[in-house]
């Protein structure tokens, strides 16, 4: 009997640890790696919309997530000064029914600790950050910074906006500085009580900035986003402890409520924004990149984990429905991923525009479209996002290989 592929997943992120469960599902043998020695998050929320949810309760992950996770009743766009709503979109069972699967809040590291237990938190190698890619004809080789190395039939690159394994294969390319910076922060739900604050992902947008909040963590925590507008970051690292005040003095003239929510904050880190355009390659050889190693994305259509979870279901159904032949594999994953992730990128930026208008003819015409077409766009642009399923598309591989 033949043997089963070794992948070695480089980056046990979400989308990493996703895809290692997925290739396993589909018949591999996985090894997993993480650079750092304790997978873990610095505190923020993401959200996981039907699209990704769907495949994860595939993975036997339904009752975890349920137990770990918000689900949001709807997301509410508001006007910056006085809090008018400018569009309601429901999140709740309306589109759970629509969609067949339900929307979620996470605080990342429960979300990503619901994948390592799924995985086996035993059979990830922490402590192994990757220094060299080398493969040939029979497979490809991992060489981590500890002296030791891996060997495998596949190498999936994981490892987020700075992956190391794009870079051996590429070279390096510095992101794209988008020109905004985020404060993040968690605040204990008993701090904003008083609030009354419903189970909504809420928008508040004005000029040169927004601000979102909504619970994480079953509700004990309320996660806020808070972008704003900046020329320059001068800083090499991608994020930095920020300080509450100035983020406070960001949004002076805007409605109390945020100064509320930002002062409940014991601590706040403040992250600059990029992305890239899209790659022309995701794969090489036996080596093929997913999720923000391949097309990162701003946070603007809250996708980007979301995005990821898909690529490693959609690469696993090529691997499987290919006969696992390495090659046929990843032409089709890059077929059917390419067009999927660009059109989600390009909305994430356009939203990053969008979101940021200063008051005037453009601004009334966005809030009229919030207020008529939906906060998310048309009904067909929700269908093509959220009615999307990753593994059901390799039945169409014999026309995309």
């Amino acid at each position: 009997m033949k043997r089963p592929l070794h992948a070695l997943v480089i980056g046990a992120g979400i989308g990493g640890t996703a895809a290692a469960i997925a290739l396993r599902r589909a018949g591999l043998d996985v090894s997993l790696f993480e650079q750092t020695m304790a997978q873990r998050e610095v505190g923020a929320g993401i959200q996981i919309s039907p699209n990704a949810s769907r495949l994860l309760r595939r993975y036997g992950l339904g009752d975890a997530m349920a137990r770990a996770a918000v689900r949001p009743a709807a997301v509410v766009f508001r006007r910056w000064q006085e809090g008018r709503v400018l569009g309601r979109e429901e999140l709740g069972d309306a589109l759970e029914h629509r969609y067949g699967s339900p929307y979620y809040h996470f605080h990342r590291a429960d979300l990503i600790a619901v994948l390592a237990d799924a995985f086996g938190p035993k059979e990830i190698k922490l402590g192994r950050r990757l220094i060299n890619v080398d493969q040939d004809d029979s497979g490809v080789t991992a060489h981590f910074e500890d002296g030791t190395s891996a060997r495998g039939d596949l190498l999936i690159g994981a490892d987020g906006i700075h992956s190391r394994v794009r870079e051996c294969l590429f070279g390096e390319e510095k992101p794209r500085f988008s020109g905004q910076i985020a404060y993040r922060g968690l605040a204990p739900v008993e701090r904003v009580a008083h609030l009354g604050l419903p189970l909504d992902v809420t928008n508040w947008v004005g000029p040169g900035g927004h601000f979102v909040h909504y619970f994480v963590a079953a509700g004990r925590f309320l996660n806020f986003v808070a972008v704003s507008e900046a020329a320059t970051w001068t800083r090499e690292q991608w994020s930095d402890r920020g300080s509450i005040s100035d983020a406070v003095k960001i949004y002076e003239g805007w409605h109390p409520q945020i100064a509320t929510i930002l002062n409940a904050v014991d601590e706040t880190f403040k992250w600059a924004l990029f992305d890239r355009n899209p790659f022309p390659e995701w794969t090489r050889g036996r080596v093929a990149l997913l999720g923000d190693a391949c097309h990162p994305m701003l946070p603007f259509m809250a996708q980007g984990a979301a995005q990821a979870i898909e690529d490693g279901a959609a690469l696993a159904a090529c691997l499987k429905h290919t006969a696992f032949d390495i090659p046929s594999a990843f032409r089709a994953y890059v077929t059917l991923r390419k067009p999927r992730a660009t059109e989600v990128q390009e909305r994430s930026r356009a939203n990053s525009v969008s979101f940021h208008m200063p008051d005037g003819p453009q601004q009334v015409e966005r809030d009229l479209v919030l207020a008529t077409r939906g906060v998310r766009g048309s009904p067909e642009a929700m269908n093509r996002l959220y009615g999307y399923d990753a593994e059901a598309v390799a039945t169409t591989l014999e026309e995309k290989i």
